[in-house]
């Protein structure tokens, strides 16, 4: 081998680990940003669904209707057809189709406040009334959940009926 040749390919193999070397810091700080971004969870409970908070800011916006209701095997969706119902502040439940305005109280609890699963989230509908809206009174528990629509389920525990509730954003 020719001693400028060898000088050469000295020369490239310095160039491609001098470049190499340069940029694998680079690389690596990039990839711990990434990782330590998609790692961390959120201190801000607001901005986990999963969470009590969670779910009262997605309930809390807007008006609701009920897309399905569903006890022990019979639809009875349209006993609520036309009702818009608002969860407002202070728990404060309103139901209103027309000149009809029914009030009650909502809340959210968690029955295992150790992780942030969708199962452990409950969610409470009482009306002090004997109508239609007396069997929305439940403690349900949360199945699924987007911005725009709640399902909930209520399994009873005296006659094993179930019961399904599904809320749409209006």
């Amino acid at each position: 081998m020719h001693a400028n040749s060898f000088a050469v390919l000295i020369h490239k193999k310095y160039q491609y680990i001098m470049k190499n070397i340069l940029f694998l810091p680079a690389f690596l700080l990039c990839l711990a940003g990434v990782i330590s971004l998609s790692s961390c969870s959120s201190s801000d409970p607001a901005s986990n669904p999963n969470t009590t908070t969670g779910v009262q800011n997605t309930i809390q916006s807007g008006t609701w209707r009920i897309t399905s209701f569903v006890d022990k095997g019979n639809d009875e969706t349209s006993h609520f057809n036309g009702f818009s119902f608002t969860f407002g502040s202070n728990n404060v439940l309103t139901a209103v189709n027309g000149s009809n305005t029914f009030a009650g109280t909502w809340s959210i609890s968690d029955s295992n406040s150790n992780d942030d699963t969708l199962n452990d989230l409950h969610f409470n509908i009482q009306f002090n009334l004997s109508n239609d809206f007396e069997s929305l009174n439940e403690d349900w528990q949360i199945i699924s959940r987007t911005s725009t629509r709640i399902e909930l389920i209520h399994i009873s525990g005296g006659n094993g009926g179930t019961a399904y509730l599904t809320f749409e954003k209006s």
